[in-house]
C-alpha cells in the first residue's frame, strides 16, 4: 500500500465510523517522514501506562431487532437521523485495553478469537505491532464471558494463547455459563443457534484456561490496579472494571453499552443480547449515571476507536462525549 492509497482509505474509514485499524496503520503505512504508523493508542493513567489496540469489529444488521427490541420503527430511525448514523446496521470496535503496571502486563479481555470470522480476531497481531507479545502478557481480566470477550483466550485448535496469564472472573459469570442450562428466560433474543454458541464458546474457554483461573467477587481489588464491580444484566456477572493509579480513575464499562446514540441515549431501549433485560436496563442507568455526576473517564469496548471519553447530561438524559485521539503516530 502506497501513502496516497493509505490516506485514502483512512479517509473513508474515518467517514464511515468503521474501526479497521489493522489494515491501515500496520506494516506497510509510512508517514512522510519514513516511519511506520502503528495501528494503537497509548497514554498514562498516573503510574500506569495504558495501551489500547483493535481486535477488529462486529458489523450488526439490522438495527432491530438487535438494538431498541419492541420499540417503533420510525421512532428509532428518526433518532439515528438525527445523530446521522446508518439506519441499516451498527458497527461495534472491539477495544482492548492493556495496563501495564511496574511489574505486570494485564489485558481486559481477549477479543473474539477465531469465533466470528475475517473482521475480528486481529489481537495478536496488533499486540505485535504494539511491541507486545503473546507470552509477555500476565495477567487477563475477563468482564463477562461472551465470545468476543473470553473468545480470544484460545486458538482454533482450543490451544490457550497467552500461556503465562492468570486469569480473573466473577465467580457469578463463571457459576451461570458452568452451570447444566444457562437460564436466557429474561431475555429478548429468540436465536437458538446463537445461544448454543455463547455457551459453548464460554465453556471451551473457561475449560481451557481452569490451572490459570481465579474468581473473583463483586467489589474486590486485584493486582494493585483495578476493582471489580458488578454490574448484572448483560450477563449474570457482567463487571465493569476500574482502573486507579493515586487519584486518578478510568473505568472500563465492558458492555453496558453498544451504541452511544441508542443505549446512551436512550438506555431503555436496551440491547437483545442483554441475558436479563430489564436487569441491564437497571444496570445501564445506574451507572451511567454515577459516571456521569463523577466525571470519570470511560473505557469502552464497541463504541468507536479508541474508545475513550465521558457521558454528560443532555436533557433529562445523557449523551457521550468521545475523547479525541490523534492519528498514532510513533
Amino acid at each position: 500500500m502506497n501513502r496516497r492509497t493509505a490516506i485514502k482509505q483512512s479517509a473513508l474509514v474515518a467517514m464511515l465510523g468503521l474501526t479497521d485499524i489493522r489494515s491501515l496503520f500496520a506494516a506497510t503505512a509510512t508517514t512522510g517522514r519514513g516511519k511506520e504508523v502503528r495501528g494503537f493508542h497509548r497514554f498514562m493513567l498516573g503510574k500506569l501506562e495504558l495501551t489500547v489496540v483493535t481486535d477488529g469489529h462486529i458489523l450488526m444488521k439490522p438495527v432491530q431487532p438487535n438494538f431498541a427490541p419492541g420499540i417503533a420503527a420510525a421512532k428509532v430511525e428518526q433518532v439515528l437521523k438525527d445523530n446521522f448514523a446508518s439506519r441499516s446496521e451498527v458497527d461495534l470496535g472491539i477495544n482492548i485495553l492493556l495496563v501495564r503496571s511496574a511489574d505486570k502486563l494485564i489485558m481486559i479481555d481477549s477479543g473474539c478469537g477465531s469465533n466470528f470470522g475475517k473482521d475480528s480476531g486481529w489481537l495478536i497481531q496488533n499486540l505485535a505491532n504494539a511491541g507486545i507479545k503473546a507470552t509477555e502478557i500476565t495477567d487477563v481480566v475477563i468482564s463477562h464471558a461472551h465470545p468476543d470477550h473470553i473468545g480470544g483466550l484460545t486458538d482454533q485448535d482450543g490451544k490457550v494463547v497467552f500461556p503465562n496469564a492468570d486469569i480473573y472472573l466473577s465467580r457469578i459469570e463463571h457459576d451461570f455459563w458452568m452451570s447444566p442450562s444457562p437460564d436466557f428466560s429474561r431475555s429478548k433474543l429468540k436465536d437458538e443457534a446463537l445461544k448454543k454458541l455463547v455457551v459453548e464458546v464460554a465453556r471451551k474457554n473457561i475449560l481451557a484456561i481452569r490451572p490459570h483461573l481465579h474468581l473473583v467477587d463483586d467489589g474486590e481489588e486485584i493486582l494493585d490496579c483495578i476493582k471489580m464491580q458488578l454490574a448484572a444484566g448483560h450477563t449474570p456477572g457482567h463487571c465493569i472494571i476500574h482502573v486507579f493509579s493515586g487519584a486518578e480513575r478510568l473505568c472500563h464499562i465492558a458492555d453496558l453499552v453498544h451504541s452511544a446514540v441508542l443505549v446512551i441515549e436512550h438506555p431503555e431501549w436496551g440491547f437483545e443480547g442483554d441475558t436479563d433485560f430489564d436487569l441491564a436496563v437497571k444496570s445501564r442507568k445506574t451507572v451511567m449515571e454515577a459516571l456521569a455526576a463523577s466525571r470519570t473517564t470511560i473505557f469502552s469496548y464497541h463504541l468507536p476507536w479508541p474508545g475513550i471519553g465521558h457521558v454528560r447530561r443532555k436533557g433529562e438524559g445523557l449523551e457521550w462525549v468521545q475523547q479525541p485521539s490523534a492519528l498514532p503516530y510513533p
